[in-house]
């Protein structure tokens, strides 16, 4: 594909939007209030709006490496900050994927170079729940179930910054942990006890 035909496929998408409103751009121009942030992972097959079947303007997007929330990232920390104080959104979602290539590299006992202090995130992950991992003898389902712990690790990791914290005690805000089955194009959700994970870790994160 060269940029060429991106570039077509603009102008037929403007044009498909004009004919259904003709103040779509006008409206769009307007400003955002999404109601969602949607925290993904930067692989091409995984497009946040597509796959929720949401509009542009409906969800504020950030899109890394393998879906991590490391506190000490600038990058993913400004977007929740912004999200959460800034636009007012009332559910954060963190979304994995099976197959994921970056949580299968981080599996590899090999020199990643400059990957290597981000997927340690990953293995960081695998190091907190090596006991009920190691228990998994077949590698498929071990590394599926490696794709959801990852997933609920960086919603704790949410859930322990100072502006979500805040937006707890002032609104309803909420935070979700999905993963998206590939080979069938489901959004699972992981249905995730936050308040029995958190329990006996939050009087070290609580801020007041």
């Amino acid at each position: 594909m060269t940029t060429n035909r991106i570039f077509k496929n603009n102008r037929e998408w403007t044009t498909r939007q004009l004919a259904k409103d003709k103040d779509y751009f006008k409206n769009l121009s307007l400003g955002q209030a999404p109601e969602y942030l949607y925290i993904g992972c930067s692989d091409s097959r995984v497009a946040a709006e597509s796959l929720m079947g949401m509009e542009p303007g409906e969800v504020f997007v950030h899109r890394n490496i393998a879906n991590l929330v490391p506190n000490n990232d600038l990058n993913v920390m400004s977007v929740i900050n912004y999200a959460v104080g800034y636009l007012k959104v009332n559910h954060i979602i963190v979304c994995g994927h099976y197959h994921c290539g970056g949580i299968k590299l981080a599996m590899q006992s090999s020199d990643l170079g400059i990957l290597n202090p981000w997927l340690r995130n990953v293995r960081d992950v695998f190091r907190t729940h090596k006991s009920e991992l190691t228990e998994i003898k077949d590698e498929e389902l071990q590394y599926k179930r490696l794709v959801e712990l990852n997933v609920q690790e960086q919603c704790m990791n949410i859930l322990k910054t100072a502006v979500v914290q805040k937006a707890y005690r002032e609104r309803n805000i909420h935070v979700h942990g999905w993963v998206f089955d590939i080979h069938s194009g489901k959004l699972i959700d992981l249905k995730i006890d936050f308040r029995n994970l958190l329990e006996e870790i939050m009087e070290i994160y609580r801020l007041k």
